[in-house]
């Protein structure tokens, strides 16, 4: 194929956020309708916007602020499907779900000295250097407003040479801070922490020198509240990266088991589906004994029908007998996916399964396994948690097919 005077088109973004024309060309920091000579010379079209931050395309937290929303949706359907099509599965992909920017409520940046200078904020794409975050159109208002006191507080703690991490999340109480990497040693420095975190008004402030977090100030309990249901929050804890995600998440979740009066939560957390379910029988496997302890006490404070298990289903996957028990799971495993809880839960007799996922290519492997045990596929929603990067999650429903 020739390439015409105003050069090939733009037709799709891949999975790492090029650009790929119709002769295959990679080209970054393209979109679909882009045309890109033999040169290199990009002519925007209409999907190509004006980028909202300062900081892109160099700051690693965003990687695709060119595209607009109709072609960043799109982008997220194509991931989808190009990892179920790899496992030969097709099926109805729905609207896929965006949040807002500036609601990411936990991000973990990194800090390190410049002379005299603390630079703190996300990494560049593909690099270790860390951009001086001045601005950021993800985090919400409430995270990025640390920034700038977190440069004074570092500047104090951070070696001469090393890095640090800076671990946010928003809670009940406000905002929750882990530092990893910083060096509290006499009292100027505990007097830093103390004054940084009364004058910020934090949640917690831990410090973790390398034997995980120690709160260093926590003037009250640290929760989060979950489907109305307050939940003792770990330092360091996992939760889902936006308010809007979260109930997109729920949603699907609901939708996925329908009436099943028993369910199954695997991977369970903290408790976000298994309190999103509402007042059903609800079986709760967490390997993390933080995470499944604190599920536990705010289940039984709520009066609800939980039961939970401390369990490490990599090591211990439930059995396809203990499954034949349920109306229905939810099975929401780490990025490597749940290869082991797949095949047990093809073996089964199951009727109904909602695999929600944040990495498209490990979903499509347990899904071919579980549509091999007699599952299908019904539908998948994909979720955009991570607003302009290529970070894909999804939620999808399984039902048993009769005979």
């Amino acid at each position: 194929m020739s390439l015409g005077d105003d050069g090939e088109c733009v037709r799709f973004v891949a999975a790492r956020g090029d650009g790929v024309t119709g002769d295959g060309r990679h080209v970054p920091l393209t979109a679909p309708g882009d045309r890109v000579t033999a040169d290199g010379d990009i002519t925007r079209g209409p999907h190509h916007v004006t980028p909202p931050c300062r900081h892109f395309p160099e700051c690693g937290g965003c990687q695709l602020q060119h595209l607009d929303e109709e072609s960043y949706r799109r982008f997220l359907c194509d991931r989808v499907a190009g990892a179920l099509r790899q496992h030969g599965l097709e099926t109805a992909i729905e609207q896929p779900h965006l949040s807002p920017p500036r609601s990411r409520r936990r991000a973990t940046l990194h800090a390190e000295r410049q002379g005299k200078r603390i630079r703190l904020g996300f990494t560049e794409s593909r690099s270790h250097q860390v951009i001086d975050m001045r601005e950021c159109h993800i985090l919400t208002p409430d995270l990025f407003a640390l920034v700038a006191p977190l440069r004074g507080l570092l500047d104090a703690l951070l070696p001469k040479k090393g890095r640090a991490d800076v671990q946010l999340t928003c809670v009940d109480q406000g905002v929750d801070v882990v530092l990893a990497g910083v060096s509290v040693a006499g009292l100027r420095s505990l007097e830093a922490l103390t004054t940084f975190a009364e004058r910020q008004k934090l949640a917690r402030l831990c410090v973790d020198e390398g034997l995980g977090p120690e709160p260093r100030w926590e003037p009250r309990p640290v929760t989060i509240t979950l489907s109305g249901v307050p939940v003792p929050f770990p330092a360091g804890g996992f939760l889902q990266a936006t308010c809007e995600g979260e109930a997109a998440l729920i949603a699907a979740a609901q939708a996925a088991v329908g009436q099943a009066g028993t369910i199954a939560d695997l991977f369970a957390g903290l408790g976000t589906l298994t309190f999103g379910l509402g007042r059903r029988r609800i079986y709760a496997a967490e390997a993390s004994r933080e995470a499944i302890a604190g599920l536990k006490s705010a289940a039984d404070a709520a009066g609800l029908q939980v039961f939970a298990d401390h369990r490490d289903l990599y090591r211990r996957p439930l059995g396809s007998s203990e499954l034949d028990r349920f109306d229905a799971a939810i099975l929401d495993p780490p990025r490597a996916g749940a290869r082991e809880q797949a095949a047990t839960i093809a073996r089964s007799t199951l009727p109904r399964l909602c695999y929600i996922s944040c990495n498209p290519n490990t979903f499509a492997r347990d899904a071919a396994i579980i549509c091999e045990g007699g599952f299908r596929l019904e539908w998948v929603r994909p979720v955009g948690q991570f607003r302009w990067s290529t970070h894909v999650e999804l939620a999808a429903c399984f039902t048993r097919q009769s005979g």
